[in-house]
């Protein structure tokens, strides 16, 4: 909090906590490079979420089972943020070791731009939280990497938001993940999250009985019924994220151009090259470079 009679910083944390506290549903299509991050931004949203799954695919090419490394996330962090002036909400995974790596997960971002950082209690190697193969940590642990995660950034000064996801409701139920959703958000936790509830009936559940800010995931074909946001500002949501939809809507359309490429037919609905040169950065590039002289020898 700030002293009084002190100016709030404008942080991307500030502004984050700035737009939940309208109490409005916050809708963050998800990024996995800082292309797509400009894209969400281009598009008027007020944030974005920063998916593991959506990174682990553009940067190394495989699945979301714990393969990508600490250091490649936090690297994708910077970049992101670097690209877009918007709050990014990013997935810090398991926080990639005990709480000491917690802490170093949750600094590692603060000082890459986050604005706020997610740390869930799978085991390592995690798995996709819609996908099979999940186990948990016990209670205990799990509390622990949300308290390490507070602990770092009171100690290291930095203003990031903390989510606290839990997979228990897979293979332990729903009573169990509330039970340590309501303890995350006693050890420090701004957001909570519990991962895949399997219908309206046990998302309900979660925003009468959880205090604080409430996430909700929306995984197309996942375990969640995909609810439009009207209806899960309702239910109690405060935040919305849909992690693979431009994911998914990118790779159907490379598919379906290299299929056009490779049976000799031009691909269709491309943009066209003065948006693509646009987007990517052209224009605001030029721009900028007509301030200076142009000092090239004739």
């Amino acid at each position: 909090m700030a002293a009084t009679g002190s100016v709030t910083p404008d942080t991307a944390a500030a502004r984050l906590r700035a737009r939940l506290e309208t109490g409005r549903l916050l809708v963050t299509p998800s990024c996995g490079d800082a292309l797509s991050a400009r894209l969400i931004e281009e598009a008027g949203f007020d944030a974005m979420f920063m998916s593991g799954f959506a990174v682990s695919a553009h940067r190394i090419g495989a699945p979301d089972t714990g393969l990508i490394s600490y250091g490649e996330m936090r690297d994708a962090v910077r970049d992101i943020c670097a690209a877009t002036r918007l709050p990014v909400l990013a997935d810090g995974d398991t926080g990639y070791g005990n709480a000491m790596n917690v802490r170093r997960t949750v600094a590692g971002y603060a000082r890459a731009g986050a604005a706020a950082v997610m740390i869930e209690d799978q085991l390592a190697p995690k798995r996709c939280g819609h996908t099979k193969g999940k186990l948990v940590v016990d209670r205990a642990e799990a509390v622990d990497r949300i308290r390490a995660a507070d602990d770092a950034r009171r100690d290291g000064g930095h203003d990031i938001l903390i989510i606290a996801r839990t997979d228990a409701r897979h293979g332990h139920g729903l009573d169990e993940a509330l039970t340590r959703a309501k303890a995350f958000h006693d050890a420090g936790a701004d957001i909570l999250f519990v991962e895949a509830p399997h219908d309206e009936p046990e998302m309900r559940r979660i925003c009468t009985e959880l205090p604080g800010w409430k996430m909700a995931n929306m995984v197309e074909g996942g375990a969640t019924p995909i609810l439009p946001p009207d209806a899960l500002a309702e239910i109690g949501y405060h935040h919305a994220a849909y992690p693979l939809t431009l994911m998914s809507a990118a790779m159907r359309a490379m598919q379906d151009a290299l299929k056009a490429l490779r049976d000799g037919r031009p691909p269709e609905g491309l943009m066209s090259f003065a948006d693509l040169r646009r987007l990517v950065g052209f224009d605001a590039y030029y721009e900028t470079e007509s301030r200076y002289a142009d000092r090239r020898p004739d």
